[in-house]
């Protein structure tokens, strides 16, 4: 156990264990962002494309 909490220690005096972590946290809320982003468009599209839909079949159907 004695081993473990210096190796712990060890990692966090080291910069490169808190470049990682933000590096990380970083890409997660890139990640989020972009399934976010990809949501609302695709939600966006749908409804227009339906609105689209439901106006030709409507107007232009003899």
């Amino acid at each position: 156990m004695k081993a473990f909490l210096t190796k712990v220690r060890a990692f966090s005096r080291e910069e490169d264990g808190v470049a990682l972590t933000e590096y990380l946290i970083l890409l997660g809320l890139l990640i989020g962002g972009a399934i976010t982003a990809v949501t609302t468009a695709g939600t966006n599209l749908s409804a227009a494309w339906t609105s689209w839909g439901t106006w030709w079949t409507t107007n232009l159907t003899p």
